[in-house]
């Protein structure tokens, strides 16, 4: 529910503000170019900061028979005041000669329109107080979306933390909210604050001076070069200095430096009065530099990018919102009538696409069913059977449609006994993948007439091919047959290639193959992306992880299985045959390149991706490969490629773990805990851990990866995972 608030509040805000926003952003955008135009006039001279005033009203006042005052601006450029020939003029100089370098800048068109539109959008005092009302907005937006960000990463510690890209829009809308975080509150709190101060809502202070005239001395009267503070202070400091009006000693220099203001005896050069500048006026100042860039080319271009991500994110926002599943729930029984209960617990509305498509199917089979959601968790008087599938949001946290189920549980005891099951979805690229499906199944066990049908099954980056396969298993169990449906979610991908077979080598004691393919239209490949197959047969969409061993050519290993659709159709490809498909980018499983170690734990097929990796590894940096599987003869299908890699220092070491040679079994994470010290020396290098294969080894090498870091690195494993360092690609 708190979810569910701060997610409206953030959309509400952003269509109530969106014109105006839109409006202040493009304008803000053409008036970041503003500075940098300015910064770049040839009127800079190298050092002049470092000239004294004393040098400098000296160098000006022989150059100038009248001199009325000199400016320094943000720029660095200093200007002056003169009177030629009874004229007064005002262009920028070189301090060290007085020469004149060209005339003020003056405010091109384009700028002046874009700054009176920016604004007040031509509507005087009404639109200086929308456009202060819109920065307020924006910086609501701007928080909104941070505990939005914060929530979905899993706390504000993960906050930078990969993204995993669920789709398109909602990953380029979290990545560059983050990158523009800190402009657009920039923008956003100092256009609120000028807005302020241009309506006297915060009072401005003034300087006052009170200068006692009597006291004020004519004699002895000092050149200008040898008046102690002028040659005290830099030019760098100052902001304007203005000459005395007449020869009158109550006339004096005024000079403003960049934190008080000085009054100066014109004869004496004695210090009549010394004010510091109000704290009010240089936040002012400040303010007005962080919110126009005047002054710097890099933060100019900070705030102009920042300016040009708000249509950019509004646009991926509302695409967000109006593409977010909305499914209405359509239950042909009641709930006082079913004896299946599906509930499901969803963020984002993919859950329950698959959970509607496991309802549809039931009730085709003659279930009796209902679908409802997790928070409706209530007495079902007739149910002996419930499914549980459940997302997991953030850090382990329920999904915004499951946040009161563990209460419901226990305040709404089912009379009768009946059995459940609980299916997980989640991203294996999180430290809490699935906690919150596990932490329900903690719950229902705990009570005398509930039966768990197995253990939580779990779904990583929305597998259709996993969630189908859950069914079909507990279809089975059931004694039924189902056939599900995939909804229309797909990954991104690149272009559909087609492939050739160009070798292929056969495990057949357990069904087991490597692919050798040659890319033929040239889709771009990184070891560790996943190969996109769609079978005729049934349209539904397989991913497998490949390895690139250059030169086009990918390497793809699979497992048969007895009813597998893709897996056999792969399995009758035969060398020299054309194989169509798709590869879809997994950047958070792609080898670092900065990294000079690595360890690489697979089982099985697992090994497919980190083939790719050891080909194109070079031996300046040490790969340690961690592969479990049942005899060594099943080692003979990557043999050649590991053997070589060896030989070539391309592959430190190669640690098998084999669990049917003899009475004990050894499995991978038994090495990676006999390892254990080795490889907590890599995690505190700033080396990485990748994992590949199935959910229930990841599990089991996780907990022994907790237990090395608690051990030997007295940090959580989720230090290492916030950092990058553990990679998982399972399933």
């Amino acid at each position: 529910m708190t979810l569910s608030i701060w997610r409206y509040s953030h959309l509400t805000l952003a269509l109530v503000s969106s014109l105006f926003l839109l409006v202040a952003s493009i304008t803000g955008v053409i008036l970041a170019v503003e500075p940098i135009s300015n910064k770049i006039q040839p009127y800079r001279i190298a050092d002049a900061d470092e000239l004294t005033l004393a040098e400098t009203l000296t160098n000006l006042n022989a150059k100038y028979d009248e001199v009325l005052s000199i400016s320094r601006d943000r720029n660095g450029f200093i200007s002056v005041s003169v009177i030629i020939e009874g004229e007064s003029k005002q262009f920028y100089v070189n301090p060290f000669s007085g020469e004149a370098l060209g005339p003020l800048i003056e405010k091109a068109p384009i700028f002046q329109f874009s700054t009176n539109l920016h604004r007040s959008l031509f509507l005087k005092s009404t639109g200086r107080l929308l456009i202060g009302l819109v920065s307020f907005l924006l910086f609501l937006i701007a928080v909104s979306g941070i505990v939005l960000i914060a929530k979905r990463q899993g706390g504000i510690r993960y906050f930078f933390a990969p993204v995993v890209r669920e789709n398109f829009s909602q990953f380029n809308h979290v990545v560059y909210s983050r990158l523009t975080l800190l402009p657009i509150l920039v923008l956003s709190l100092t256009g609120v604050y000028l807005s302020l101060l241009r309506f006297n809502l915060i009072p401005e202070e003034n300087i006052v001076h009170e200068v006692d005239y009597d006291s004020l001395n004519e004699t002895p009267i000092i050149p200008i070069q040898e008046f102690e503070l002028l040659q005290n202070i830099k030019l760098g400091q100052l902001r304007e200095l203005e000459y005395p009006f007449s020869e009158f000693v109550e006339d004096y220099y005024t000079i403003r430096l960049k934190n008080r203001e000085i009054l100066l005896n014109q004869f004496t050069g004695e210090v009549i009065t010394e004010k510091k500048e109000p704290l009010v006026t240089t936040i002012s100042s400040w303010s007005t530099v962080l919110h126009t860039g005047e002054g710097s080319i890099i933060w100019s271009a900070v705030l102009g990018l920042g300016s040009l991500s708000i249509p950019y994110l509004m646009v991926t926002g509302f695409v967000i919102y109006f593409k977010r599943p909305k499914i209405r729930i359509k239950n042909k029984f009641l709930k006082n009538e079913c004896d299946h209960i599906i509930l499901v617990g969803t963020e984002g509305g993919t859950t329950l696409l698959y959970a509607q498509e496991f309802h549809k199917q039931l009730l085709k089979s003659g279930e009796k069913c209902y679908l409802g959601m997790m928070n409706e968790y209530t007495v079902f008087p007739q149910m002996n059977q419930l499914t549980l599938i459940a997302a997991t949001y953030g850090q382990g946290e329920a999904p915004a449609t499951a946040s009161k189920f563990m209460q419901l549980i226990k305040e709404h005891l089912q009379k009768q006994p009946f059995s459940f099951s609980v299916v997980g979805f989640g991203s294996t690229s999180y430290p809490n993948f699935c906690q919150f499906a596990y932490e329900a199944f903690d719950t229902l066990k705990k009570y005398s007439n509930a039966t768990a049908l197995g253990e939580v099954f779990t779904v990583n980056n929305q597998s259709f091919e996993a969630f189908s396969n859950w069914a079909n298993a507990w279809a089975k169990s059931q004694g039924t047959a189902l056939r599900l449906e995939k909804p229309k979610i797909s990954l991104p991908k690149t272009h559909i290639s087609n492939f050739v077979v160009a070798d292929r080598v056969d495990f057949s004691k357990e069904d087991t193959f490597l692919l050798t393919l040659k890319n033929k239209n040239g889709a771009r490949a990184v070891s560790g992306d996943l190969l996109s197959i769609i079978p005729e047969e049934d349209g539904r969409e397989r991913l497998y992880s490949i390895g690139n061993l250059g030169k086009n050519t990918l390497a793809v290993s699979v497992k048969k299985h007895p009813k597998g659709v893709c897996s056999n159709l792969m399995g009758q490809l035969e060398k020299g045959e054309t194989l169509s498909a798709g590869v879809v980018n997994n950047r958070h499983f792609h080898l670092p390149k900065s990294n000079k170690e690595a360890v690489l734990i697979a089982t099985g097929t697992g090994i497919g991706p980190f083939l790719g990796m050891i080909a194109s590894n070079s031996p300046k940096r040490n790969l340690h490969l961690y592969w479990g599987g049942r005899t060594s003869e099943s080692f003979g299908l990557y043999q050649p490629h590991i053997d070589e890699a060896l030989s070539k220092n391309k592959l430190y070491r190669f640690i098998p773990a084999y669990s049917r040679v003899d009475d004990k079994k050894v499995y991978v994470q038994h090495l990676i805990k006999k390892d254990g010290g080795k490889i907590a020396k890599i995690l505190n290098n700033g080396g990485c851990v990748m994992i590949c294969g199935s959910i229930a080894m990841q599990r089991e090498v996780m907990t022994e990866l907790a237990k090395i870091c608690s051990t030997y690195l007295k940090k959580d494993l989720s230090h290492f995972q916030n950092r990058k360092q553990i990679k998982m690609d399972c399933y």
